[in-house]
């Protein structure tokens, strides 16, 4: 678990990681030591109130969220999910458990989409097959109205991102702290989630990045990241790099194997590699 904490008008942010396996596994080969994943749950605070933005994937790690966020002796008004993909909502049961006065929010996608995470086909023949016996009840987040949330005066505005690693995503804009919680419209020296996208997706995704960077933020807390690594503007850059790196290769190649090993040059110390074997069997239509 990481706490980064930047005080500003009032408000301060904090950053928590949870390490995980990766979800693909069947590597052909690829540094073992980076073969994992780390999510982020940020954590805005005022002098008395709080929004988290994300959870975790298991059980264990939302305990852990839950006596993290509970160190900050602030009362929890929202939990904010930036999209619908399992790993990063799948917690909210745990945490309104021990804040019964929070609601988890979304927009009216992101809690359209997030029951597909509680099909079978997801539930049962991916999750919790991955993750046995730690993957936690669903609760589902409920509609945001509005297209911000207000905490003590401070706005804390939604950003809709349209596709990135999936559909629907969005990050959030602080500007009293100049912080974007980017969701996973940004990675952080980790292999982006590319298994649901095409070539003109990932060209929408470089610009969604790319319009995060316009608002000149001093910090960008990416949904993976490296733990150890600081939250920089940089990794906005980078993330659009690497997609339009993906789509010139994928261009360039006829495998699976060899569009994987070509990215894997370019990023050899990046985590999770198997995100980009995924992603490079997904474009390739499992051709190796």
């Amino acid at each position: 678990m990481e706490k980064i904490i930047e005080p500003g008008f009032g408000l301060s942010y904090a950053v928590s990681s949870a390490t995980r396996k990766g979800v693909t596994r069947d590597l052909p080969h690829g540094p073992e030591d980076l073969q994992w994943v780390a999510n982020t749950s940020t954590l805005i605070y005022g002098t008395h109130e709080a929004v988290l933005v994300d959870t975790f994937i298991s059980i264990s790690q939302n305990d852990q969220l839950v006596e993290w966020v509970k160190s900050f002796n602030r009362k929890l008004t929202h939990i904010y999910i930036t999209h619908g993909h399992g790993d990063h909502w799948f917690g909210i049961g745990q945490l309104l458990k021990a804040f019964p006065g929070a609601v988890a929010v979304g927009t009216a996608s992101t809690v359209a989409d997030a029951p597909i995470n509680d099909q079978p086909l997801w539930r049962e023949n991916f999750w919790e097959k991955l993750f046995p016996g730690e993957i936690p009840a669903s609760v589902y987040p409920v509609v945001l109205d509005d297209d911000f949330i207000d905490l003590e005066g401070h706005r804390l505005e939604i950003i809709n991102t349209g596709h990135t690693d999936t559909a629907h995503s969005t990050s959030l804009w602080v500007p009293d702290l100049r912080l974007v919680v980017a969701g996973d419209v940004v990675y952080n020296h980790t292999h982006p989630f590319t298994g649901e996208t095409t070539t003109e997706s990932r060209e929408h995704w470089a610009k969604a990045a790319e319009n995060l960077r316009a608002l000149n933020p001093v910090a960008v807390v990416s949904g993976h990241k490296q733990p150890n690594l600081p939250d920089d503007p940089e990794t906005i850059t980078l993330t659009a790099a690497y997609l339009r790196d993906f789509n010139r290769i994928e261009a360039e190649t006829t495998t699976a194997l060899e569009l994987y090993d070509k990215m894997l040059d370019l990023y050899p110390r990046w985590a999770n590699p198997g995100s980009l074997w995924g992603g490079a069997k997904a474009a390739k239509q499992v051709q190796r």
